[in-house]
């Protein structure tokens, strides 16, 4: 993102970016915002009109990868489930009746005898096979890894609408500023 022309507020508040996503910066004087960046009004406008349809962009983005994440959590701790289940099956001589998903909507019964290892899948058509202990500090891991993931994109999500309700404000600041100096520029009937 081209982000030159409104970057002067955000260093003063010392927040540039967050993550590649560039700060809005507050336009308090319109005036002195539209001599800095060297931009006329409809200039401006275009640039910050740019700028909101960027951040929306990454923030489609963002919610995509928040979806993922929040549907990839509960499929973890599911997996954590099985696996504890059985271990606690394990010596007892009792098997375990399960069923799973062949394919769409369309389950099997399995019997599962007493197994010291799964297998997981890993993504990209790969499975591979860990003991039930290894199993258990993979799916761990990617569980907390996934949540601390999740947290981040919960934080830029917020950040970014932020971002989006300054440049939102600064779009109507300056649309009303140029109302205002419109109307002053006009003759008033009186006159003409």
């Amino acid at each position: 993102m081209e982000m030159a022309a409104a970057s002067s507020s955000a260093t003063e508040s010392g927040l540039t970016e967050r993550r590649g996503i560039p700060a809005a910066s507050f336009v308090e004087d319109v005036q002195s915002y539209l001599n800095q960046s060297g931009l006329d009004v409809s200039s401006a406008l275009a640039f910050l009109q740019e700028r909101l349809q960027q951040y929306r962009v990454v923030e489609m983005k963002l919610l995509a990868q928040q979806r993922d994440l929040q549907a990839k959590i509960p499929d973890i701790e599911k997996c954590l489930d099985i696996v504890a289940t059985l271990q606690a099956k394990k010596g007892s001589g009792e098997a375990l009746i399960a069923d799973f998903e062949v394919s769409e909507g369309i389950y099997s019964r399995a019997r599962i005898e007493e197994s010291d290892s799964v297998c997981l899948w890993l993504g990209a058509n790969v499975m591979l096979e860990y003991s039930c202990e290894q199993a258990t500090i993979l799916l761990k891991k990617n569980l907390e890894n996934a949540k601390a993931s999740l947290e981040v994109l919960v934080a830029d999500l917020q950040f970014l609408r932020d971002q989006v309700t300054i440049t939102q404000v600064t779009i109507a600041r300056v649309y009303n500023w140029d109302v205002h100096q419109r109307k002053f520029r006009q003759p008033s009937p009186k006159e003409s």
